[in-house]
């Protein structure tokens, strides 16, 4: 399948490093400044040069002497939108998928904006079109969180809950473990790159509540027997504590318990939250550092746990990737 890609961070440029290894070509790649697209040749593309896209990049910072309008606009049959995530009305990045799907074209993203922020009107342009999206990255990087609920049916899944984000889990995994209180840990966090200069969409629980809204959506319109009878959320919606709050003191009573805290969200076709939890500290949920999980109650199958890496630019591309080949 021919793709192109918009967002050239480190996803973006793993989707471009491995698209060939899964048999799909890059035609065209964009970042906010600059875009290549590959030349014709015969009537046909001949696909960008996917090392000299990542070196342009980790070189002069732009991915090629195009303009990013013209990515939007070569022959691809799927759009990846890799963008960085924005909130309230998700832009660029639900335009630039609007743009694939009013061309009849695909759109795949890993950029949880659009999906969590304006699910309905994503499916409503999917109603108009002639193409699909697909968003599997969008939730636990390469955790198949949204297709297994897919895979099982939204009507037969109860809820959906697990630990959603890295970084926050990083901090409360060396709590525990150390006995140090969060502002020495977050310190650590940041001199490891696990955490961002600004935490906050982290450990505040953004993050984790915007991929709970995502799979709320998923159950609700996937249960409804009329989309318009379906609940639209938005991270508005959701019940949202980070773990800021959270003292070393309380980590340490709960392991003379048997127990620890993780930032736990949790999703169902009615509700969203997101905050820091008891659990058992050998249970399923006590993963610790950068893992992630999700837990799918299901009506038929009983509970269903899935954990690996919920981020990463490799991990992640596997999930846009995966998507894409979904799609053929």
């Amino acid at each position: 399948m021919k793709i192109a890609v918009v967002g050239a961070g480190a996803v973006g440029r793993s989707v471009v490093d491995l698209a060939s290894e899964y048999g799909h070509e890059v035609v065209a790649v964009a970042d906010s400044s600059s875009a290549v697209v590959a030349d014709g040749v015969d009537g046909r593309n001949v696909g960008v040069d996917a090392d000299a896209v990542v070196a342009r990049k980790a070189e002069r910072g732009i991915v090629g002497d195009d303009d990013p309008a013209d990515a939007l606009a070569a022959d691809y049959d799927a759009l990846v939108e890799a963008t960085p995530t924005t909130l309230g009305d998700a832009e660029p990045g639900f335009s630039h998928v609007r743009t694939a799907l009013e061309r009849d074209r695909h759109a795949v993203l890993a950029n949880k904006g659009p999906v969590a922020e304006r699910f309905g009107d994503l499916r409503a342009l999917v109603d108009d079109s002639d193409g699909e999206i697909r968003f599997e990255a969008t939730v636990g990087g390469a955790i198949p969180a949204v297709s297994t609920v897919e895979d099982i049916e939204p009507g037969h899944v109860t809820a959906v809950r697990g630990v959603l984000n890295g970084t926050a889990n990083f901090i409360l995994t060396r709590m525990a473990a150390e006995g140090l209180d969060y502002e020495h840990v977050l310190a650590e966090a940041q001199d490891l790159g696990v955490a961002e200069a600004d935490p906050s969409f982290d450990v505040d629980g953004t993050d984790a509540a915007l991929k709970c809204v995502i799979l709320a959506n998923v159950l609700s319109f996937g249960a409804a027997d009329n989309p318009a009878d379906a609940r639209e959320f938005t991270l508005d919606d959701a019940d949202v504590e980070g773990i800021r709050d959270v003292p070393g003191s309380a980590l340490r009573l709960a392991a003379e318990d048997g127990r620890t805290v993780r930032l736990i969200g949790e999703a169902t076709g009615e509700t969203v939250r997101v905050a820091p939890r008891l659990v058992p500290e050998n249970g399923t949920l006590a993963v610790s550092g950068t893992q992630n999980i999700v837990q799918i109650e299901t009506t038929h199958a009983g509970r269903l746990n899935i954990s690996g890496r919920g981020a990463g630019g490799p991990e992640t591309a596997s999930a846009v990737l995966g998507d894409v080949g979904r799609l053929e």
